[in-house]
């Protein structure tokens, strides 16, 4: 039987299929993936740089408690001889013993002058804690992400050299010493010549100090001998 004449043949219903990137196939994600990327945006302008970074601040809650509790005592202390002397009581026998000691005592008497020298040094070290960070244990690390800051003990620090040190052949035992600037390796060779040893631990401790990511990487101080003869 022939079609008859004038029909349209029917309309393709057929959906395309989204091509997918091979990449992505071989990986199992679809276009979600590709929009996450999209919304997280390029990574940061820090990211593998890193400037200098400052050292932490500590919050320094000891002295504060400390001076919080004296200034608290001593405020109760006026404050409750000051009620007394206004309900008609007599002051305190310290107060007013301290009043005629300040008002007899001439300035360069030896405990006036020892009374200020410890106020003083006592304000100073005040001063000195409010200026500084603190918290020297802690080495700042670069930032590599906008927002995120990150510190290394120096213990840890001291721990990972000394395991990349007693990775070289040849080294006995050593000892890490990590401050701010500067890195203080001493380790002990059973065998093999002392200049090869430190040679190969120069190389070693300093690709080690790159890898712990430190703001300011300390510089090495390497020292290596053999050990002493026992008796």
């Amino acid at each position: 039987m022939s079609e008859p004449q004038g029909t349209q043949p029917p309309e393709d219903n057929t959906q395309r299929l989204p091509v997918l990137d091979k990449g992505e196939t071989e990986n199992g994600d679809g276009p979600d993936r590709s929009e996450s990327s999209a919304a997280a945006g390029t990574p940061s302008e820090l990211e593998g740089k890193g400037g200098r970074e400052g050292r932490f601040w500590s919050a320094r809650r000891v002295p504060a408690a400390i001076v919080a509790l004296l200034l608290l005592g001593l405020t109760g202390l006026f404050l409750y001889d000051i009620v007394s002397v206004r309900a008609g009581r007599p002051g305190m026998g310290w107060r007013r013993e301290l009043a005629r000691q300040l008002a007899e005592r001439p300035l360069d008497d030896t405990w006036v002058l020892l009374g200020a020298g410890v106020a003083a040094v006592l304000g100073l070290w005040l001063l000195i804690l409010a200026v500084t960070p603190g918290l020297r244990d802690v080495l700042p690390m670069r930032r590599t992400h906008t927002g995120v800051r990150a510190g290394l003990h120096r213990d840890a620090a001291a721990t990972a050299l000394r395991d990349r040190a007693m990775e070289v052949g040849g080294v006995q035992s050593a000892r890490v010493r990590v401050r701010r600037r500067r890195a203080r390796v001493r380790a002990m060779s059973h065998f093999r010549e002392l200049d090869d040893v430190r040679t190969e631990l120069d190389d070693v401790l300093a690709d080690a100090v790159r890898g712990l990511g430190l703001s300011q990487p300390p510089s090495l101080s390497v020292r290596v001998r053999r050990p002493g003869r026992k008796g």
